[in-house]
């Protein structure tokens, strides 16, 4: 073992003495390997079919499979598996060695074309929300050729993972990458034909995403002593500790050894696979921190989040670490969340969401920004709903989170310029750097002229839209994918209505300014810049008729709406079957979460903390005993103090009772909806109000009693 942690360790070392660009994604089939491997006649095509969004021929995937293999072996692979992402949220992979039989007893390496394109994994295990019977277990799972290929290593070798989307025998999706294809190919398409309006010729438009990821890191053998963390990943009892972030100095400060070590090594897994880390840096809460990539092609982007996440907790483990991904591990501090960046970019990397440098690029950065617009005030409800859990219920609205009404942000130089729009005003001319958009009466855009708001779900930031609400613990893939389905309806019906606009006589720029117009007055109640924290926010809010679904329960609902289901079903994205059993699986999961937090902080209470507060209490009064009988006269304040406790703890005792009744109530309702209601009402209310009792019981325990590490020894600088 000493052995093996040296030469890791030496490994590291070497390829820290190395530029990062000199063995970036040497762990993955990238493109550069492939054009390396490849015929030139075998590259073209495959290039061609990625473009085109087309299947490979036969001949081409075997060729490709069979460059694959080798590489694999080279690297010293020993086995394969389709990497996926099935509605757990988590990801899924089941490995296959290399080998075949090649004559009695021998056996060959071989990894055929079909084997790459498609495998068969069981099925019947996973969610599918009443889209499969559990004893229907025929699943497929199909190369996504736009994910490179990459390589897990192990102690004993190394295991080529082959990114795939996973559908059913009737090829009805069963993941989150599929949707998420489906609406890069659906905005795709609806963007190319509003840039042929600008005389732009686009083969493609991508969607971008670069997701910050925020997470916790807690000393790993500390938190292998709390039930609630190991199995709930947050702590369901924990009272406030004598310094939180009250001071602020977590933020952006100078990052121990230990957890730069831990950094460093996470990101060089990140490099060798093709990530893009970027950034890191203290987050606002003690032992809270952030990473953050590059832009990428939003379903990469998804693929590299979800692979993120399992490198940050493997490697963490071996630094001694456990990294906590929870939206809320620690009641009082902060929650963590993702920024997801969002943007559309044509296959030319021009970015549409970027002001441009002549006043036609300025009107089509308007008119691709007042669809997004349009998509946030027609669909922001199910932006909420997107992101709805138990874990992102204790976050959203806090002062570390965007609130739960779904607003956009633009700065206060480009609001001017869309009111100015509105008015058919021209705007006070501007002594900063500008971009004129070439029209006498209209003003004229500053670049970079967002300032930044931490309140807004949806805020611009200069070239992007930062959707801020996102959990961390939740794949992006489904927020991309709403974001994708959302924007491409509005573009559609912004090209629409600019069509007829041209074909009743107008001119292309009064036509293109009339429907940006009309899209500003439309959308103007989502235009939010100030203090979305603000209660006053929430009457606004409300006078706009924006939705707030304040929690989990409400935000289910939206998933319901006929709009909601149009803006998946029309453009096939999701059938209304797939999006039905979504809708079934998001229930099912906030109900169990909510009960296996319950159960947890159950047998937490009655097998390690009221045991230990009646031994508690006993020891007490048996020293008050010990002092009356040796004829010293005992304070009333201390006899007061004891039977407070005491009473505390049969106040404990009588809410965990109430607790199990709520969850036995809630778990024997058979309608889905009501029992979703009853366990984010009734269990979670009974949970909370347990939770508040023992948290006062532990103030006033003997610390050498109390069964659990608390928060001042987890939230402890990590040295």
């Amino acid at each position: 073992m000493a052995k093996a942690q040296a030469s890791e360790t030496s490994s590291i070392s070497r390829l820290d003495q190395v530029k990062i660009s000199q063995y970036f994604g040497c762990n993955t089939f990238s493109e550069r390997t492939m054009r390396e491997r490849l015929q030139k006649d075998v590259y073209k095509a495959y290039r061609q079919a990625l473009k085109r969004g087309e299947a490979l021929s036969p001949e081409v995937a075997k060729s490709v499979a069979l460059a694959m293999k080798e590489w694999a072996l080279e690297q010293g692979c020993t086995h394969f598996t389709h990497w996926f992402l099935p509605m757990t949220g988590a990801t899924a992979e089941k490995h296959d060695a290399f080998i075949t039989w090649d004559e009695p007893g021998q056996v060959i390496e071989r990894f055929s074309g079909s084997q790459l394109i498609q495998g068969e994994p069981d099925a019947s295990s996973f969610p599918s929300g009443g889209l499969r019977a559990t004893f229907e277990a025929r699943g497929y799972t199909a190369w996504d050729p736009a994910s490179p290929a990459f390589l897990m290593e192990g102690p004993l070798g190394k295991t080529l993972c082959i990114p795939t989307a996973f559908v059913g025998y009737h090829g009805e999706a069963l993941d989150h990458k599929v949707p998420l294809l489906r609406s890069m190919e659906v905005v795709s398409r609806r963007a190319v034909e509003g840039l042929a309006h600008f005389g732009v010729k686009a083969e493609a438009v991508i969607a971008q995403c670069g997701p910050e990821q925020e997470y916790f890191a807690v000393d790993l053998d500390l938190a292998q002593q709390r039930p609630d963390l190991m199995f709930a990943n947050r702590t369901l009892q924990g009272a406030k500790p004598p310094k939180g972030q009250e001071l602020e100095d977590h933020y952006f400060g100078s990052i121990k050894e230990r957890v730069l070590g831990f950094m460093q090594e996470v990101e060089l897994e990140c490099f060798k696979l093709g990530i893009p880390a970027k950034t890191r840096h203290n987050e606002v809460a003690p032992n809270q921190f952030e990473i953050a990539p590059i832009y990428e092609a939003a379903n990469i982007a998804s693929d590299h989040n979800q692979l993120l996440m399992e490198l940050l907790k493997s490697v963490g483990e071996r630094h001694g670490l456990a990294i906590l991904l929870h939206e809320k591990p620690f009641a009082g501090v902060n929650g963590s969340g993702k920024h997801v960046n969002w943007s559309l970019a044509t296959d030319e990397g021009h970015n549409l969401l970027e002001p441009g440098k002549t006043p036609e690029e300025n009107l089509q950065f308007l008119y691709f920004l007042s669809a997004t617009l349009k998509a946030i005030h027609t669909h922001g409800g199910l932006l909420r709903a997107a992101i709805a859990s138990a874990g992102n219920d204790h976050r959203l609205g806090a002062n570390e989170a965007p609130p739960a009404i779904m607003s956009a942000f633009l700065g206060a130089q480009l609001s001017h310029i869309l009111n100015a729009i509105e008015k058919g005003d021209a705007a006070d001319a501007s002594t900063q750097r500008i971009l004129d958009l070439g029209i006498g009466n209209l003003p004229r855009i500053e670049k970079d002229a967002t300032d930044r708001n931490r309140t807004s779900p949806f805020a611009f930031t200069g070239n992007k839209f930062e959707f801020r609400a996102v959990g961390s613990s939740q794949p992006i893939a489904l927020s991309l994918t709403v974001i994708n389905a959302a924007v491409a309806e509005a573009l559609d019906d912004l090209n629409g209505k600019l069509d007829a606009e041209i074909k009743a006589g107008k001119d292309h720029r009064a036509a293109v300014l009339t429907v940006v117009r009309q899209a500003i007055i439309e959308t103007k109640a989502i235009r939010f810049e100030g203090n979305g924290y603000a209660e006053e926010w929430k009457v606004e809010a409300e006078r706009r008729g924006l939705p707030h679904a304040k929690d989990t329960v409400a935000a289910l609902h939206i998933w319901e709406n006929p709009a909601s289901k149009a803006v998946f079903s029309k453009p096939g994205i999701l059938s209304e079957g797939e999006l039905e059993s979504r809708v079934h699986i998001r229930h099912e999961q906030y109900q169990k979460a909510i009960a296996i937090e319950t159960q947890v902080l159950r047998e937490m209470a009655e097998t390690q903390i009221l045991p230990s507060i009646t031994a508690d209490l006993g020891a007490r009064a048996k020293s008050l005993g010990r002092l009356a009988a040796a004829g010293i006269t005992v304070p009333e304040t201390l006899k007061a103090a004891l039977q407070a406790q005491a009473t505390l703890a049969g106040e404990a005792q009588a809410r965990l009772t109430a607790m199990k009744v709520a969850l036995a109530a809630a778990e024997a309702i058979e309608d889905n909806h009501a029992r979703t209601e009853a366990f984010g009402k009734k269990v979670n209310e009974a949970k909370h109000a347990l939770r508040e009792v023992l948290d006062h019981l532990e103030e006033a325990c003997d610390a050498d009693l109390w069964p659990l590490p608390k928060y001042w020894q987890l939230l402890s600088p990590l040295l």
